[in-house]
C-alpha cells in the first residue's frame, strides 16, 4: 500500500470518528450520567487523534524530516516544513497532550474537558484533514 492510500485511509477513519463527535449533542447529553455515550466519545477523540498522528508520522517518513520524540512533535514538525500552517500546528499539537489524558490519566478526563472539545475543537480536525488533503493532491 502506497503512503497516499495509508493517508487517505487513515483521513477517512479519523473523519469517521469525527462525524461521531459531531453527532453527540452536548445540550441535552450529560456524559457523567451517560456511561456508555461518555465512552463512546472519549474512544473516538482517542481514535482520531491517533489517526491524525499516524498520518503525521506517515509523512515525517516519506519526506524524510527529523524523527519526533514525542506526539506533540510529530504536528510541530510537518508544521515546521510547511504540510500544516506553523500557527495551526502549533494549536493543534493540544491534540496529543488530549491523547496522553485519555491513554494514560483516563480516571481523571472531567466531563468539562470533553465538552470543552466537544463544543470547540472538532473544527480544527476538520482544517487538519483539508490541509493533510492539499498534500497528497500536490503530491501525487
Amino acid at each position: 500500500m502506497s503512503s497516499k492510500d495509508k493517508i487517505l485511509r487513515k483521513l477517512n477513519f479519523m473523519q469517521r470518528c469525527v462525524g461521531y463527535l459531531k453527532s453527540v449533542d452536548t445540550d441535552s447529553t450529560n456524559l457523567d450520567m451517560n456511561y456508555e455515550q461518555r465512552s463512546a466519545v472519549e474512544r473516538n477523540f482517542q481514535l482520531a487523534i491517533e489517526s491524525a498522528i499516524d498520518i503525521g508520522e506517515i509523512i515525517i517518513s516519506e519526506e524524510g524530516f527529523e524523527r519526533p520524540e514525542y506526539y506533540i512533535s510529530v504536528f510541530l514538525i510537518i508544521g515546521r516544513h510547511g504540510i500544516i500552517p506553523k500557527d495551526f500546528a502549533e494549536e493543534f499539537s493540544f491534540a496529543a497532550g488530549f491523547r496522553n489524558v485519555l491513554v494514560h490519566i483516563y480516571e481523571e478526563v472531567d466531563s468539562s474537558l470533553l465538552d470543552v472539545f466537544l463544543t470547540e475543537k472538532l473544527d480544527d480536525f476538520d482544517e487538519f484533514a483539508r490541509h493533510i488533503a492539499e498534500y497528497v493532491s500536490t503530491n501525487s
